[in-house]
């Protein structure tokens, strides 16, 4: 996870090319909580049913479950889950598939932030996520079954 200056965790945007930047999964959830931001889940439906999900976000797939392949609908599903110009966190399992999708979104015309160490955050030692960082790490709002 990146740090602030203080050794806290990121309490502000970092920058990032092509879209408005990275966040916390703390501070993207202050944003959302808030009502500033929108958190659009972009993993697969397959993840949210077997892993967990966050009651209110909006589920956009960035990629379809079993294949995963990018999801055609992908623009057409966001824009119409979201109105244009809300600012927009995004969030998948370990913070990749959200850069991606991040990037879209601001083509799209969203100002849409990466949550970084995604919902699992990465692999520990035994390859097993959720152990080292993440949404769920954190102790943030979220759900199973």
């Amino acid at each position: 996870m990146r740090h602030d200056a203080g050794g806290g965790a990121l309490a502000q945007p970092h920058p990032a090319q092509g879209y408005a930047g990275d966040v916390s999964p703390q501070l993207a959830c202050q944003w959302w909580q808030s009502g500033e931001a929108v958190l659009v889940d972009v993993r697969s439906d397959a993840e949210r049913a077997w892993v967990g999900f966050i009651p209110g976000a909006v589920p956009v797939e960035w990629k379809l479950w079993p294949g995963m392949a990018v999801n055609p609908n992908f623009d057409a599903q966001l824009q119409a889950a979201v109105p244009p110009g809300r600012k927009l966190v995004m969030l998948c399992r370990s913070g990749v598939r959200s850069i991606a999708s991040s990037r879209r979104a601001t083509e799209l015309g969203y100002e849409a932030y990466n949550i970084l160490e995604g919902f699992e955050g990465d692999p520990d030692t035994h390859a097993q996520r959720g152990h080292t960082g993440g949404w769920r790490f954190h102790g943030l709002p979220w759900r199973q079954g």
